[in-house]
């Protein structure tokens, strides 16, 4: 057990919500951690304050995308991260532009077994069962 002594300079916040931001902050750090890291919040050169708006919304908009379109892919990918998602639509990029300079399109599951070759050069975690 340990004490605790938490301020704010909103004196109207009770100390349910004060203690649920606390709670909060964390992963508010890992969300700005990972805007940082791998959506450009840092690389951004904007100085006015509309374009620096936008640039800080949109890099935390991809960081819940990513959340989001990571969380379905846990089951089948357990350690999947954001450098390996961003290497799997990379090379789907990738795959699809160099088919598209062929004479004729391939079937499907070529085209899909091309992906998950392809992504797995870039991943950083081992997919048991790739979707």
């Amino acid at each position: 057990m340990a004490h605790v002594v938490l301020f704010s300079s909103d004196l109207d916040l009770s100390y349910d919500q004060l203690i649920d931001y606390y709670r909060l902050r964390f992963q508010i750090e890992f969300n700005f951690r990972d805007a940082k890291q791998y959506w450009g919040l840092e690389d951004f050169m904007a100085v006015k304050q509309t374009p620096v708006y936008n640039s800080a919304n949109l890099a935390m908009f991809m960081v819940n995308v990513s959340h989001a379109v990571i969380r379905p892919m846990r089951p089948h990918w357990p350690e999947v991260s954001v450098t390996d998602l961003k290497a799997w639509f990379r090379s789907k990029k990738y795959v699809v532009e160099t088919l598209q300079l062929l004479p004729e399109m391939p079937d499907p599951i070529f085209i899909e077994r091309a992906i998950a070759q392809v992504a797995a050069l870039g991943r950083v975690n081992h997919a048991v069962n790739p979707v």
